[in-house]
């Protein structure tokens, strides 16, 4: 499953995302990765959540961060959610969003993993392949 909440940048994208996975790792048996591009937000998110920060990384493509993820999902078989917070930086989005989002959802598919993304972009600017995944548009 991929959820996107959807938004000009500094509309709250950020703050639903924290509260969403601060709610969905009292429910889950698995774990959660909350991956971001800085650690800003690492007091705002329950200890048990694991934040890993991208660009320590060193990932600078959109195929090396589609890796990044696939390298996660490898070495964490309880893994239940990843959420993404500044997508369109952390995984290097240009005009390839369609392409990140079907790779992202392929890997949902294979291995159960969800994905709940923020992205600083207004749904009617995204591609039609990818705005019926927005459950937020803000």
């Amino acid at each position: 499953m991929i959820d996107i909440i959807a938004g000009a940048k500094g509309k709250g994208k950020t703050k639903i995302l924290i509260q969403q996975v601060n709610d969905d790792i009292k429910l889950t048996k698995g774990t959660i990765v909350y991956l971001d591009k800085n650690n800003k937000h690492m007091y705002e998110l329950s200890n048990q959540i694991r934040l890993i920060v991208v660009p320590e990384f060193n990932v600078t493509d959109t195929d090396m961060f589609l890796g990044f993820i696939a390298g996660i999902i490898s070495q964490d078989h309880d893994l239940d959610k990843i959420y993404l917070d500044s997508f369109l930086t952390t995984a290097c989005i240009d005009d390839n969003l369609d392409y990140a989002v079907e790779k992202l959802g392929a890997l949902s598919d294979k291995f159960g993993v969800d994905f709940v993304i923020s992205a600083s972009v207004d749904k009617e600017n995204m591609p039609e392949s990818v705005q019926k995944y927005v459950s937020h548009a803000l």
